[in-house]
């Protein structure tokens, strides 16, 4: 993998936000087998209990259970930690859409708690999860940071925010803060119910299940897919970045470029079925075509992602297979 090599000093505490969820819990674990010590921290909003539990016999690990909108639970989860991987937010486009008062309290203020308190308690480094959303009606692919268009959603705004108070930390007060926009993870443990649920496990679930699945819009928009290892190794490789590095976002991709009805119709090969999509109204709030440029990730953070978007297909629905 492209981070099994990565070393930290002897003793080095992570602090992962975010933890039950589907990128934290697969962060929790690749750190634990790495051999450092984590602490997890939750409040069960959308993360999973099960997504924790295996981890909770380890001495390594430990948990907290409480909410980012809380200074005090913050600062407590802070304390003694070398490095923070902050994934705790709420997703989804159209649900912001619905709900922009919720995603300002979690996703700008939570987010601005966890960074005072990873500045007030010395930590190292603050590496946060962003999102390609902020790219907005930015047409150019493919998708370069410093070329963002209008911003299409509460949710990207909230990680715009996010940008923004990471470049400030920076520079007002020497915290190392990484912003990681990401292209449509999938993988392992991500939730595939629900009416926000990501499209790879909703479609491999209804599929396995005979379900007819919906595509919104034409099926012909497409998307920078990226398997969960790459982004393990982005948050990981920006733990080891240079303090010159910091204060910056970064796009964390493949750098390829997938059709939705493409996948639609691999997944059927794959599964063995023969189902026909019933196709449905575009997402408020959507972009028609995401693709990233990962250059600059590459040169500042040694980014080099090592799972294609075929090879991660190909595990997650071995995955998807055996959990659900």
């Amino acid at each position: 993998m492209g981070y099994e090599n990565i070393k930290f000093p002897e003793g080095s505490k992570f602090l992962v936000t975010g933890s039950a969820g589907f990128i934290g819990s697969n962060l929790v674990e690749a750190i634990l087998k790495l051999g450092y010590k984590v602490r997890g921290l939750d409040n069960f909003s959308t993360g999973k209990k099960e997504n924790v539990e295996e981890f909770l016999g380890n001495p390594n690990y430990e948990f907290i259970e409480g909410d980012i909108r809380d200074l005090d639970t913050c600062m407590k989860a802070c304390e003694g930690i070398d490095f923070v991987l902050n994934q705790a937010a709420w997703g989804s486009v159209p649900r912001s859409i619905e709900m922009p008062l919720f995603y300002e309290e979690v996703n700008i203020k939570g987010t601005l708690n966890m960074m005072e308190a990873a500045r007030q308690t010395g930590v190292k480094k603050f590496v946060y999860a962003s999102s390609s959303s902020v790219y907005g009606d930015e047409l150019n692919l493919p998708k370069k940071e410093g070329v963002e268009g209008n911003l299409l959603s509460p949710y990207a705004l909230t990680k715009m925010v996010n940008e923004e108070y990471g470049k400030l930390y920076n520079k007002l007060y020497g915290l190392d803060t990484y912003g990681l926009r990401y292209f449509n993870v999938f993988g392992r443990r991500q939730n595939p119910d629900g009416a926000y649920a990501a499209v790879i496990p909703k479609f491999i679930k209804q599929l396995l299940n005979d379900d007819q699945p919906t595509i919104n819009g034409d099926g012909k928009q497409s998307r920078d897919f990226t398997y969960i290892e790459n982004v393990i190794e982005a948050n990981l490789k920006a733990c080891k970045a240079s303090h010159e590095a910091a204060g910056q976002a970064y796009n964390i991709a493949y750098g390829g470029r997938e059709y939705l009805i493409d996948i639609y119709y691999g997944l059927c090969k794959a599964l063995e079925k023969d189902t026909k999509p019933i196709f449905g109204p575009n997402r408020k709030g959507d972009i028609k075509h995401s693709n990233a440029d990962i250059s600059k990730a590459r040169d500042l953070i040694e980014y080099n992602p090592e799972w294609s978007f075929d090879e991660g297909i190909v595990a997650a629905i071995d995955w998807y297979k055996e959990n659900l």
